[in-house]
């Protein structure tokens, strides 16, 4: 085989090791330091020493930051404890900014458990998933690596963990997958429901939609390329000719969630410039961030609902929607194809298929009689699986007192 030892200070604690690998006629190679002048028992090769490197400061910038959050946390942890004498059995926290990672250090008679929403990858996720955005590389990929730091070191810490689906729990490695238990943080279907009455008034115009009118939605936290903004308004402009009498409500905010922002303005505008031309943008309205009523009432008035992810966290909005009776349409990737059967209670289409998306919306817009068994279906499937009160929050309850030690 071929070896590789790795040390700053080769041959360190490997001096017997490596020269008997070698002499079983192994390819012993050792990696170390340019400072490192040690007597080596094989071949060295070293590098330049950490002060010669030029550190991207993204490597470092996400640890420093949730370290930092971290110890301010454990800091009011500590008044907490020392001036109000404040000890938890329980503590159960988001690790994705760092609140966790010191808690332990005021606390540690405590069980802690954490919410395990994505672990980073560097292949087969969001980084190298859209080739028009992706940037690949060695530099790509130290820097994602470097990302996950944090969160490995929170699971580990932990002694349970939650996730909200089987996908996002997938992406943890699994050694610490064992930690994970899974289930949804729950839909309020009773109040996300079909209703044949509702109707909604795009705000600054007279015009009123409701339930049944030839309405298509989409929504995003903010309007980006992670959740297939450009892929909508790509597929938008063929759907708006086929369907003249169509509106469009777009709910989301301008800027970014998720991932990096484009070299000037808004990504929201970007992609809008691009097909605004073959757009008749009086039937094309940006709704901007709205209250959740009036979220609600937009899935219920909707005939059509597009819903793009790349694999990611996957949106509560998705099973709000399908909750509320909305037809959706989905990206044929991971997260959705957990909560969506192609056929039975919803569509799915390539995420990169333009022309796949406009007939699936076109379709959806023109023959809606034809998915009134989906949009129940979809419903259905919501309610038993990720229903609030029936499914998801008594379970939720028995993860932090199981987990947690307070039973059983």
């Amino acid at each position: 085989m071929k070896i590789l030892f790795v040390h700053q200070n080769f041959p360190g604690q490997f001096p017997h090791l490596a020269p008997a690998l070698a002499a079983r006629g192994h390819d012993i190679l050792a990696l170390t330091t340019e400072t490192n002048n040690r007597p080596a028992p094989v071949k060295v090769v070293k590098y330049r020493k950490p002060a010669e490197v030029k550190l991207e400061p993204r490597l470092t910038k996400m640890y420093a930051d949730v370290c930092e959050r971290g110890m301010r946390a454990a800091f009011a942890a500590r008044q907490l404890r020392t001036q109000h004498n404040y000890v938890p059995d329980v503590i159960f926290g988001h690790p994705g900014w760092g609140e966790t990672l010191f808690l332990r250090e005021v606390w540690p008679e405590a069980k802690l458990l954490v919410y395990a929403e994505l672990m980073y990858k560097t292949t087969g996720l969001d980084t190298d998933f859209d080739p028009e955005f992706a940037k690949p590389g060695l530099e790509n990929r130290i820097s994602t690596t470097a990302r996950s730091a944090h969160l490995i070191q929170s699971i580990v810490q932990a002694d349970a963990a939650l996730s909200p689906t089987e996908f996002q729990a997938s992406t943890f490695p699994p050694e610490l997958r064992a930690k994970i238990t899974i289930c949804h943080d729950g839909v309020n279907t009773e109040r996300l429901m079909p209703n044949p009455e509702a109707s909604y008034t795009v705000q600054g115009t007279s015009l009123t939609l409701r339930a049944g009118d030839e309405v298509l939605t989409f929504t995003n936290r903010s309007l980006e390329p992670y959740r297939g903004y450009h892929t909508f308004m790509r597929a938008l402009p063929e759907v708006l000719a086929a369907r003249p009498e169509a509106q469009v409500l777009i709910i989301g905010e301008e800027g970014q969630s998720y991932g990096a922002a484009p070299a000037e303005g808004s990504w929201k505008q970007k992609f809008l410039d691009e097909v605004k031309d073959r757009l008749d943008l009086r039937r094309v309205h940006f709704l901007g961030r709205v209250a959740y009523a009036d979220f609600v009432s937009i899935m219920q008035v909707g005939r059509a609902h597009a819903y793009l992810t790349y694999p990611f966290v996957l949106s509560w909005s998705l099973m709000e929607a399908m909750s509320a009776g909305a037809m959706v349409i989905g990206s044929d990737t991971a997260p959705l194809r957990e909560v969506i059967e192609d056929g039975v209670n919803g569509r799915l289409v390539d995420f990169f298929d333009i022309k796949g998306w406009s007939a699936a919306l076109t379709d959806a817009l023109a023959r809606p009689e034809a998915y009134l068994e989906m949009r129940k279906a979809a419903r259905a499937s919501v309610v038993a699986k990720y229903d609030l009160q029936t499914q998801c929050l008594p379970r939720l309850i028995e993860f932090v007192e199981t987990a947690g030690g307070t039973l059983g």
